[in-house]
């Protein structure tokens, strides 16, 4: 597949125990994401953050089970994005959803 033009880059702020249906909702994201037959998906987890409640979420050792931040990006063209963009809106109870452009320089994978 070929970016190596103008893109975008949807980034979806949510909450290590956010679910849908019971199921995480970054897992939900990254396999709706290949579902879709887009470019790629990743979450990070985050150190500490606070969302639309002010509340701070931390992985100091005595709060290890707090709820902590995760952040999913995908990039790929606006059109190919839409579809995601729309079953987060289905499936995102709370949460936050942001979208860039992004210029793409270089997307290579293995041929094997």
């Amino acid at each position: 597949m070929k970016l190596l033009e103008q893109a975008e880059r949807i980034r979806v702020y949510t909450g290590e125990d956010d679910k849908y249906k019971g199921r995480p909702m970054a897992d939900l994201i990254v396999e709706e994401a290949r579902k879709l037959g887009l470019a790629g998906a990743t979450a990070y987890r985050g150190l500490s953050g606070f969302g639309a409640n002010s509340r701070v979420h931390t992985s100091k050792i005595l709060r290890l089970s707090e709820d902590l931040p995760v952040v999913v990006e995908i990039v790929d063209h606006p059109e190919r994005t839409a579809p995601l963009l729309e079953f987060l809106d289905k499936v995102m109870g709370e949460g936050m959803v942001t979208r860039e452009p992004v210029d793409v320089i270089l997307y290579r994978h293995n041929q094997k």
